[in-house]
């Protein structure tokens, strides 16, 4: 073939790779986004009751946390050799499985299978990390993130929507051997099935494969898409030091207040509706602005955003930490949180994938993942101690300094390189 008819070939198999596949992620993205939202918006109040212990509620969801990063480099490489369609159905039946666990631990009850069935849950959400980068296999530099930020907007309506059906769903299984509390789990088993089901039949092309065969430099090796090779990549790279940094960073932040935020409610006198209302008001921040947060990353540069990112962290943590029984100022303050999550989140990941070759860029997503989790994990195991022993106002405050690495950096990085896409 000539180098003029395998450059078109290039292009028609990037565009209709891209459409393809976006429309399938497009398509799927609203329903497992609902069943993330379902499971989690209950699991601190479910540990809490299956323990007997409130200091042990943030358990539950920092194992559904623990079990993203845990899954995260089994999953990206699975993906890295069978493409995304693969480690994308798979994630979702490991998160349906985890569901029926958490329903079962609960008849039983059993804390250890419960913290079991959370960790298998957090595959649902892994699964909709991993779609962010799917989205921008077939994509450049110049709309990468815009096209990140597609794919997290369509989670907006499930995830939204999914904390004000719990109770709903609770009654459901009122008079049945299921607890009402664990009902939403069954409910979440069976949206990630559907999900699933959805990407393993119809997410073709792969996208992965496809950007991959399309790709100048050709296919890449087994050692290229090695662990080891993508911590070289980022190691390598300033800015890809600075993505994974804001990754990592804004994601722990977010999860340790979020997951300390109901119980902090409670405390506070509000239900379970006005916690999922909170709730809500915090998911539609981290998704239903992505848009936006695209395609500010595509104009001004990544690192403004990641600023931009630092920012809202910081005046959520204000809010959160200093409302006490005011519910209006949490839910603003949650609101906030959720909007620097997905400022730091998208331009986070656009940088990244701008930084690393293509050769490196599967295995360091799956390095991102896994450290973001972990860290996150961490963070929220931390977070019951720390608000059971000193407060959820020192929880935030702990929250806003671990952004002051990523603020220099950024500040750093956007004075050095003022003009770039990325940079």
């Amino acid at each position: 073939m000539t180098g003029g008819r395998a450059n078109v070939a290039v292009r028609r198999g990037r565009g209709g790779g891209a459409r393809a596949g976006s429309g399938v992620l497009l398509g799927r993205l609203p329903d497992g986004g609902l069943g993330v939202a379902v499971g989690i918006t209950l699991a601190p109040v479910l540990a809490a009751e299956v323990s007997g212990s409130a200091a042990l509620s943030g358990l539950a969801p920092t194992a559904s946390v623990v079990g993203t990063a845990l899954l995260s480099l089994p999953l990206a490489a699975l993906m890295t050799a069978r493409g995304r369609r693969s480690g994308l159905a798979l994630a979702y039946l490991i998160g349906a499985l985890g569901g029926g666990l958490v329903v079962l631990a609960t008849m039983l009850p059993s804390f250890p299978l419960l913290l079991l069935g959370m960790t298998a849950f957090g595959a649902g959400s892994l699964a909709g990390l991993q779609a962010r980068f799917a989205a921008a296999d077939l994509v450049g530099p110049e709309r990468r993130g815009r096209a990140i930020s597609t794919v997290v907007w369509a989670t907006t309506i499930g995830s939204v929507v999914g904390p004000n059906i719990s109770a709903p769903a609770s009654r459901l299984f009122r008079g049945t051997r299921v607890p009402e509390a664990a009902g939403p789990y069954l409910c979440s088993a069976a949206v990630f099935l559907l999900a699933g089901a959805v990407v393993a039949l119809a997410l073709r092309p792969d996208p992965l494969l496809t950007a991959r065969a399309l790709a100048p430099e050709g296919p890449t090796t087994s050692r290229e898409r090695s662990l080891r090779a993508g911590i070289a990549a980022v190691r390598a790279s300033p800015m890809a030091r600075l993505a994974l940094l804001t990754v990592t960073v804004s994601h722990t932040a977010m999860v340790s207040i979020m997951v300390m935020t109901p119980v902090d409610l409670g405390r506070h006198g509000a239900g379970l509706q006005l916690i999922g209302l909170v709730i809500s008001g915090h998911i539609a921040g981290m998704y239903a602005f992505s848009p936006v947060m695209g395609w500010l990353a595509d104009r001004f540069g990544r690192p403004a955003v990641i600023g931009l990112a630092v920012g809202l962290l910081s005046c959520a943590a204000l809010l959160a930490g200093t409302a006490g029984p005011r519910h209006g100022q949490t839910a603003a303050g949650l609101f906030l949180l959720g909007l620097g999550w997905s400022a730091g989140m998208i331009a986070g990941s656009a940088l990244l994938t701008d930084a690393v070759p293509r050769s490196a860029q599967a295995s360091v997503q799956g390095l991102s993942d896994l450290t973001m989790n972990a860290a996150a994990a961490i963070g929220g195991a931390a977070a019951g101690a720390i608000v059971a022993q000193w407060g959820y106002g020192l929880l935030n405050a702990i929250g806003a300094a671990l952004l002051l690495p990523v603020a220099a950096l950024a500040l750093r990085r956007s004075l050095r390189r003022p003009g770039a896409v990325g940079g």
